[in-house]
């Protein structure tokens, strides 16, 4: 990463921001101390997680690659719940239909019929 200035800032200093950033409690004053934007320090700070858990570094694009293929994900399964309360919905209509058709009574119409 370039900072501001244009050079790279250490491997060493990141880590030790990134320490401080974990225990403190004023984020904008670490910045302003650090002289580093606040942004960075947050980004620093995601990035240290992920390769604790072993992620890889997430790119921009990457990112919005998953979060669009996750939106779909999302989408998709919208469609199918709707299409499956509509086939539920319509199945107690006809159950509902057959009941009051069934010469008023109260009982449940069976849904299969006897050969006796």
């Amino acid at each position: 990463m370039i900072n501001r200035r244009g050079w790279r800032y250490p491997e060493s200093f990141r880590q030790m921001a990134v320490e401080r950033f974990k225990c403190c409690e004023n984020i904008e004053w670490l910045a302003k101390e650090l002289d580093v934007p606040r942004q960075t320090l947050y980004r620093w700070n995601d990035e240290s997680e992920r390769m604790e858990v072993g992620e890889e570094p997430v790119t921009e694009k990457s990112r919005e690659s998953r979060l669009r293929r996750e939106i779909s994900d999302l989408k998709r399964l919208v469609a199918e719940k709707t299409l499956e309360a509509d086939f539920f919905e319509g199945a107690l209509q006809k159950i509902e239909a057959r009941r009051h058709g069934s010469g008023g009574s109260d009982e449940l119409a069976s849904t299969t019929t006897s050969g006796t």
